[in-house]
């Protein structure tokens, strides 16, 4: 089981330390940060968050057996006229909580979120074509690929392909 608690200025080093190459911030935060990370850029990126009325939720993600942070999440993009929103910097941080269905328990979470306590209809993501685990992970949970967005990120002097993906409200109700 895991918890999700609104991520805030005592998460910062954890998550500074986690992200430690230009790779993986990439890989976790697309554009929105420069290597390395620092607690001005998580300052900036929280800045009206977490409150009724922002367009993002930013979440830690904590093991409720040992009460350890082990991840982050957020949902952001929330749009309440059109009932959407998109799952974003996923991250299990932790290796030792890898593989054993965290990222799953995670995303179910955040689902919950969305989809029953906003009321969405549509919940979308980004995952690079090269990231296997997370694509198995997200289609487990019951997203569904819509397209391969090709060469969407440079990095260095390499393209990275994107898959967007989805899950709609009815989908949601169908697996719980």
């Amino acid at each position: 089981m895991v918890e999700l608690k609104y991520f805030g200025p005592s998460d910062y080093e954890q998550l500074i330390n986690w992200i430690d190459t230009p790779e993986l911030l990439v890989q976790w935060g697309g554009s929105t940060f420069d290597f390395p990370l620092t607690e001005q850029q998580l300052a900036n990126y929280i800045q009206n968050a977490n409150n009724d009325h922002s367009d993002k939720l930013v979440y830690s993600v904590i093991q409720s057996e040992t009460g350890k942070v082990v991840g982050h999440i957020s949902l952001g993009h929330i749009d309440k006229k059109n009932k959407s929103a998109r799952i974003g910097k996923v991250l299990i941080g932790e290796k030792f909580a890898r593989g054993q269905g965290t990222g799953q328990l995670m995303l179910k979470e955040i689902l919950k979120i969305a989809f029953d306590a906003l009321h969405l209809h549509r919940v979308s993501l980004g995952v690079f074509d090269f990231n296997k685990p997370a694509i198995i992970c997200y289609e487990r949970v019951g997203f569904k690929k819509e397209g391969l967005l090709r060469h969407a990120k440079k990095f260095g002097d390499t393209y990275w392909n994107l898959w967007e993906m989805s899950m709609l409200e009815n989908e949601w109700l169908g697996k719980k």
